[in-house]
């Protein structure tokens, strides 16, 4: 069964070209333009992985992160999420990965192949958050 994956991200040139590979890789893909959005389709639609933006419309990714992470449910407070921001000072990064990222990606470092390979990667070893 094909994976599916969350990206949220306001920015639609950079969204339309991860939806159109992360499909092309055979992958269910869902979108949201905006922070609250994305929180509600991660908890009504429990993804695979999340590619999570920082700077976003309504509500940001760290909050996001933080709201899925502190959720009861664990296959909701499991699910892996990769950041994936323009943000790349060391503060940024060390404040995602505190928070429960499973990894921290700057936008400027990896080209598009190289982020659905580490995604793809990740589903693989079937990397989840550890609780407590």
């Amino acid at each position: 069964m094909a994976k599916k994956v969350l990206i949220i991200e306001d920015d639609q040139f950079l969204r339309d070209i991860c939806e159109q590979k992360f499909r092309q890789m055979g992958f269910v893909v869902d979108t949201a333009v905006d922070g609250s959005a994305g929180l509600s389709k991660i908890l009504s639609g429990a993804p695979d992985i999340v590619l999570l933006d920082i700077i976003l419309p309504a509500m940001d990714g760290f909050e996001i992160l933080q709201k899925v992470r502190a959720n009861p449910d664990p296959r909701v407070a499991e699910i892996p999420i990769i950041m994936l921001s323009n943000l790349g000072q060391e503060s940024e990064v060390e404040k995602g990965m505190r928070l429960g990222a499973n990894d921290y990606l700057v936008k400027t470092y990896f080209t598009m192949d190289q982020i659905v390979q580490k995604i793809s990667a990740l589903l693989q070893t079937g990397n989840r958050v550890p609780q407590g």
